[in-house]
């Protein structure tokens, strides 16, 4: 396949993988989980030491009792907190609803999905950095699914009660769980991420303005499309990454 068809199906993925929360109860393959999980065993980690562990939940009882603890989560913490407030940005109040509405579908029928994926890591207290060693991975599988036509989000709610959940899902004291990935056929279809404008959070440093920094970027990603080989400097030269 041609690299630029590669590319184009990635970026595609990429704009249309959406959070997925009302999820069908059919059972999905374990073949399509396997190539979910090694799309995850791919991303980077710290010093590549892959510390991480991927528990896949398939038990009602296991489902259900953490489930309880998700659902307390959303009814007594975050549903009034995100109800009283704005929506998010980009968002009207209009989308904003119907995105509360599917949060609370699956705040009700998290359980019902048919496989969960718990990302982890081993070692000892998470720290402020731990994340950056499992979440790419997550992001992976994210895309994976999106890939295969699964449906997908991720979720931090039921650490809330992490360590009664912890205790459900069987992990080791020097395991820890960072996210839950439920996995299932989407009752609804894929459709584009709704985002803020790039100008909104693009920036190359604390004091340029938004303007220059507009001009900036479109005149280098013009340079990029067109192919001209010529430097176009974004941020700091000492910052880029080995």
């Amino acid at each position: 396949m041609p690299d630029d068809i590669q590319h184009s199906d990635l970026f595609e993925i990429i704009k249309t993988a959406r959070s997925m929360r009302r999820l069908k109860p059919d059972p999905v393959p374990n073949e399509l989980i396997r190539k979910i999980l090694e799309a995850g065993v791919c991303a980077p980690s710290g010093g590549n030491m892959q510390r991480w562990r991927f528990l896949v939940v398939r038990d009602p009882k296991v489902k259900k009792t953490v489930g309880a603890l998700y659902k307390r989560a959303w009814d007594e913490q975050v549903a009034p907190r995100y109800r009283s407030g704005e929506p998010a940005p980009g968002t009207s109040r209009e989308r904003f609803e119907r995105m509360l509405a599917a949060a609370e579908y699956l705040a009700n029928h998290i359980h019902e999905a048919p496989a969960w994926i718990i990302p982890c890591l081993e070692g000892g207290t998470p720290t402020r950095t731990s994340g950056s060693s499992i979440y790419p991975a997550v992001q992976n599988m994210l895309l994976a699914a999106r890939a295969l036509g699964l449906g997908a989000t991720l979720t931090t709610l039921y650490l809330q009660f992490e360590k009664e959940a912890d205790a459900a899902l069987g992990l080791p004291p020097d395991v820890h769980s960072y996210a839950l990935l439920p996995i299932g056929y989407p009752m609804g279809r894929f459709g584009p991420v709704r985002r803020v404008p790039l100008t909104d959070v693009f920036s190359r440093s604390a004091g340029a303005s938004l303007p220059g920094i507009c001009s900036d970027f479109l005149e280098f990603t013009r340079s990029c499309l067109s192919g001209q080989e010529r430097s176009a400097r974004i941020g700091d030269p000492q910052r880029t990454r080995a």
